[in-house]
């Protein structure tokens, strides 16, 4: 099988990527491999296509700005015992074009022909766009 899925999900609260990092950073010394991952009760029916290739694409502030690679998803329990999904990442950050997104619940799944075009690279690390210039910009199709 050649074919992947990517999923898309909100980082509630984040005002920036340097912000998910840094809460990522924090989050992941909780366990002993140190890995990234985002904690979800449903877990991904589509999970050997994610697999196969998938990223977590995020958005912040109301526009998709980064992506990271999924690497698996692990079975965890918390002091309530329900059954969740520990959907690991790698900790490698990819900046992406931005790309308006409304507000949903949850993650979703996300094509790959419908998921913004990483960053060349060298601009990667350049300062981002004012976010409502991001927007503007998305909104008339330049980016």
């Amino acid at each position: 099988m050649d074919k992947h899925v990517n999923l898309l999900k909100l980082s509630v609260g984040t005002e920036s990527i340097e912000g998910l990092m840094d809460w990522q950073a924090s989050y992941a010394q909780r366990w002993a491999d140190g890995l990234p991952r985002h904690v979800t009760r449903m877990w991904p029916k589509r999970e050997d296509e994610i697999l196969n290739g998938g990223s977590i694409y995020w958005v912040i502030k109301g526009m998709i700005q980064c992506r990271q690679r999924i690497l698996r998803m692990d079975e965890v329990r918390g002091e309530d015992e329900i059954r969740r999904c520990a959907i690991v990442l790698a900790p490698e950050v990819h900046r992406t074009n931005t790309a308006p997104k409304r507000p949903f619940q949850g993650w979703r799944y996300l094509k790959p022909e419908d998921t913004p075009a990483d960053l060349p690279e060298g601009r990667d690390q350049e300062e981002a766009l004012p976010v409502e210039l991001s927007q503007a910009l998305a909104e008339i199709g330049v980016l």
